[in-house]
């Protein structure tokens, strides 16, 4: 009987001794004031931290708040107080809308996690580069597997939105990666690959509702994102803001018109990727794969109708004027001339060419880079702006040919929408080109002679067409001196400046500044360098253009006149 009792004795301190040595322990859950360490990363952070200590200053049923100390600390009580309100208004839209929806849209989150605690970390420190947030999956790893896990699940936010609303759609963009580790790291031990993990919480502020009011929304900052940059592979991940925007914009279109339940399927499925994304397509009875899929949205971001066919639309109504600008290409009048162009793009980019002017048979020809997709989608347009749709097929070498009569005449503008696609993943960049040839038809009924008047008209035009060109380009560089000339005074400001300095470099700067917002911000445009009444009315009046990023998170409604840290962020900010 001691015996027995010696060896559960040596047993117990046994499984101690493991327990403590390879990081199996009952962690006690978290209580308000904790102060502990955390690591962060370096690059998101203002102060370019590796570590920090936070205090936490909230507990909801899943959520801890934490917060960076350092930063906590610099806040005036009356910043503190709006900022705890705005945790617990979080606390609260995490618990009864973003986890029910997300979780019952995406699937679970382990629970309880790797530090045996149903809680979710929410970390709020200073970010740089305008980031809402980020998620770290080392933090899901034993520190044995990953140096610099904390052994959490967690999320971080940036304290610089914490106040404002636009801060539960990153709530919830974070939050969807929370479950994707559970989902595919944990079920699988897969790695999703980058852009569909993030196609999927780009969706999320969308499914919890966030972008139904329209402006001010996560969904406007990506639809800007995107029409400024949108030939930009939805599949290559540099994490710019042009990668998010492509990638939102897909992902409405492909749950729009194929539902939610196609994201769910391919989380909770054992491949990763576009793979995932074909077995989840059939599996809910579709016929269209990827591939086609991505070409009919290239087509719907040019047309954005309806009429066209119903896969060629955007079906929320915020994105209902969302339509590409593509890149316009002139063939010269009264010219038999041949236009070349060489392009290089990588596979699951959307690009789109606009081809116009001339007059008599537009001859064009493709020459594809090596692709899976067999046609090429391409439009035709007429006199009265009727666009019909088409598809030319390519050969084994990928090399089409479109011959249309009467271009300028019954028909005015050509568009193509060519692209890339391969299922694998391939890091190379790809070249096609092409080539628009005008024949002049009248040149043909004659037999192919050309009247000496003809060849001057024709030099003359073509000189036109130079000359058109050159006083673009002078327009261009133009209008760049004008930006460097405007902006030549404007040195930076880094000190507070206020009422009743004088003979100050950096007032100069402001006036300056404050000037070339035009005459609603500053009319009088005195630049004395003196901080009297006028600077400051106009100071006041920049403060409440910027509301939102300058006075709402102070609580205040109008303009103070006072340019402290967030107006100076804000004035360095827009003139980078």
């Amino acid at each position: 009987m001691k015996l027995i009792q010696n060896k559960k004795t040596l047993f117990l301190f046994l499984a101690i001794v493991f327990c403590g040595v390879f990081g199996f322990s009952f962690v006690s859950a978290d209580e308000l004031g904790d102060v502990n360490n955390f690591y962060i990363d370096s690059n998101y952070d203002s102060l370019s931290r590796k570590k920090i200590e936070a205090v936490l200053e909230k507990i909801s049923d899943k959520l801890y708040f934490y917060i960076d100390q350092e930063w906590w600390s610099g806040l005036r009580k009356a910043e503190k107080n709006k900022v705890k309100k705005s945790i617990n208004q979080l606390a609260d839209e995490f618990e009864s809308n973003i986890y029910p929806t997300l979780t019952s849209n995406y699937g679970l989150d382990a629970r309880p996690g790797i530090d045996n605690d149903n809680h979710i970390v929410i970390l709020i420190h200073p970010m740089t580069n305008k980031a809402g947030g980020y998620f770290n999956t080392g933090n899901g790893y034993s520190r044995f597997e990953v140096p610099g896990s904390n052994e959490r699940e967690m999320v971080y936010l940036n304290a610089e939105y914490i106040t404002q609303s636009i801060v539960k759609s990153y709530l919830a963009h974070e939050f969807t990666h929370v479950i994707t580790f559970n989902q595919k790291n944990n079920a699988y031990d897969l790695e999703e690959e980058v852009w569909l993990n993030e196609a999927r919480a780009e969706y999320a502020p969308t499914l919890c509702g966030y972008d139904s009011e329209y402006v001010g929304s996560n969904l406007e900052r990506r639809v800007n994102e995107f029409l400024r940059k949108p030939s930009n592979s939805i599949t290559h991940w540099d994490n710019s803001f042009a990668d998010y925007g492509v990638l939102n914009i897909f992902t409405q279109y492909l749950v729009d018109h194929y539902g939610v339940k196609i994201l769910k399927d391919s989380l909770q499925s054992p491949k990763r990727g576009i793979h995932s994304l074909n077995d989840a397509l059939k599996k809910n009875g579709f016929d269209q794969d990827f591939a086609q899929i991505f070409t009919d949205w290239t087509i719907a971001s040019l047309v954005n109708n309806c009429s066209f066919g119903d896969k060629y639309c955007y079906l929320n109504n915020n994105l209902k004027n969302v339509r590409v600008t593509p890149v316009s290409n002139f063939l010269p009048i009264k010219l038999e001339t041949a236009l070349s162009s060489r392009h290089t793009t990588k596979e699951w980019t959307g690009n789109w060419y606009k081809i116009f002017g001339g007059a008599g048979t537009l001859v064009f020809k493709f020459d594809g880079a090596p692709s899976e997709n067999s046609e090429m989608p391409y439009l035709i347009c007429d006199n009265s702006d009727t666009c019909s749709l088409y598809f030319l097929p390519l050969d084994n070498d990928r090399n089409g040919q479109i011959i249309i009569e009467g271009f300028n005449k019954e028909y005015i503008s050509l568009y193509i929408i060519p692209s890339v696609q391969h299922n694998g993943r391939i890091l190379s960049d790809f070249s096609f080109s092409w080539e628009a040839k005008i024949d002049i038809d009248d040149q043909k009924d004659r037999g192919g002679e050309q009247d000496p008047g003809d060849q001057d008209s024709e030099l003359i035009a073509k000189l036109l067409s130079q000359i058109a060109q050159l006083r673009e380009q002078i327009a261009q560089v133009q209008a760049k001196i004008d930006i460097v000339l405007k902006n030549r005074a404007y040195v930076g400001i880094n000190g507070n400046l206020y009422f009743g300095l004088k003979n100050s470099p950096e007032v100069k700067s402001l006036q300056e500044f404050l000037k070339n917002q035009g005459p609603g911000i500053y009319p009088e445009g005195l630049i004395t360098g003196n901080f009297l009444d006028l600077t400051r009315q106009a100071v006041a009046r920049f403060q409440e253009r910027y509301a939102q990023d300058i006075l709402s998170p102070l609580g205040l409604n109008n303009g103070t006149g006072y340019v402290g840290k967030r107006t100076r962020d804000k004035i360095n900010e827009l003139i980078r």
